[in-house]
């Protein structure tokens, strides 16, 4: 941004960046300098986040006394990233005795008394996510970068010292209410999830325990059928007979995500062999082992790869929904299923060891009652998911309406 976007309240002026902060950028990593004799904290743009500066995990690299005299950091210096999330900014406020920075960091301190860093840390999140002002030719390149030569010509609005102090004091008094906010909607986001494995934990026996009357253990390949799915390969993309078919990263817990399927080429016999039909349980082998879902004919035809084992009822003695809920019960509530193969360096789960799964089974109009209960409670989940994506949303609308009204006068 060259241009003055707007046309400033009395008393304030459109400034370069250069004009107020000196702009140093960083120096070169390199594996030598990680075996000198002087080594010293250096920050990454990692450690760069939109106004903090995240100080747990910390390099460190080896400088020359000349380095380390130029690029050692004082508070009140701003750390602008070049690459990343570009134009990422926060202040640097001592928060290591000593501390130097990379050379994807500028460093801008400023040149006199006119300016209050933090007013410009803010304006700088207000340009790139509300107002989007440096959106300029560096910034669509393949690897998006912010050179010095760059920085320097950004404009940015300063008011007096005073209406600088006082603009900032107001920001972070209301951005305090924000995060109070976003924590509180966390917490609430937290009692959602412990909702979920409560309704689990009080549904379900915990394996080992009695059941009550009417109830019996059963193993899984008693009452389903277990049938793994097809190997891919790059050659079955290239035949004449293509299908749908499912992966385990469709197959999440309690749902089939068909937004992103492949196809892969199969025979008849295989495609008689393993599609898919409303009902079919559809657990995963490998990944977040023993995730499960119901098809629910999502798509006209689909098949699956052999990392999906799929479960069809033998008979109409068990509800398909019932063990899927009793799947991630015993998996994310119980941890009943935490055998051999789920320790080793990949965790897989095989048919076999499938079929050998205990699970509790009800008369099935008790199993079919138990459903309707759970999918009430997701229903409500669902609800309150819904409405805290809608304050999440709110939230950041009051933020970017914050800013927009700080670096325009209004606040």
């Amino acid at each position: 941004m060259t241009q003055p976007p707007y046309k400033l309240p009395e008393g304030w002026r459109w400034v370069k960046l250069g004009e107020v902060f000196e702009v140093e950028q960083g120096a070169s990593m390199s594996p030598k300098r990680r075996l000198g004799r002087n080594p010293k904290p250096f920050l990454r743009t990692r450690n760069i986040l939109w106004g903090a500066v995240d100080t747990s995990l910390v390099d460190e690299m080896d400088f020359t006394d000349e380095e380390a005299e130029k690029l050692s950091l004082q508070p009140g210096d701003l750390l602008v990233c070049e690459g990343g999330d570009v134009g990422r900014t926060a202040i640097w406020e001592g928060q290591l005795p000593t501390a130097l920075y990379q050379n994807h960091i500028h460093r801008l301190r400023a040149k006199d008394d006119s300016v209050e860093p933090r007013f410009i840390m803010y304006w700088m999140q207000a340009a790139y996510q509300v107002f989007l002002a440096y959106q300029g030719e560096e910034s669509r390149t393949a690897i998006p970068n912010l050179s010095g030569r760059r920085l320097k010509e950004f404009l940015a609005p300063l008011p007096p010292l005073e209406e600088q102090r006082r603009i900032v004091a107001r920001i972070e008094a209301l951005m305090e209410r924000i995060r109070e906010a976003r924590r509180l909607r966390e917490q609430v986001k937290e009692d959602t999830e412990r909702l979920w494995q409560s309704a689990l934990a009080e549904t379900f026996p915990r394996p080992g325990s009695d059941l009550p009357a009417g109830w019996r253990w059963v193993k899984l390949g008693e009452v389903f059928e277990v049938q793994q799915g097809a190997s891919m390969s790059p050659k079955r993309r290239l035949g004449r007979n293509p299908k749908p078919f499912l992966r385990t990263r469709n197959i999440l817990w309690g749902a089939v995500d068909t937004s992103l399927v492949d196809e892969m080429d199969s025979t008849d016999e295989e495609a008689e062999k393993l599609s898919l039909q409303p009902g079919d349980l559809l657990v995963c082998e490998g990944g977040d082992v023993g995730r499960t879902a119901i098809w629910e004919g999502q798509l006209p035809t689909a098949l699956y790869q052999n990392h999906i084992h799929r479960l069809r009822a033998k008979d109409d003695s068990v509800e398909p929904r019932f063990i899927m809920y009793w799947m991630q019960a015993a998996y994310q509530v119980f941890l009943a299923y935490q055998g051999e193969e789920s320790r080793t360096a990949i965790p897989n789960l095989s048919g076999r060891r499938l079929k050998e799964f205990l699970a509790p089974l009800p008369p099935l109009e008790e199993q079919r009652h138990i459903v309707a209960r759970l999918e009430a409670v997701q229903e409500k989940i669902k609800a309150l998911k819904e409405i805290q994506a809608a304050t999440d949303a709110e939230l950041q609308r009051l933020e970017q309406a914050i800013f927009d009204r700080a670096f325009k006068g209004e606040l």
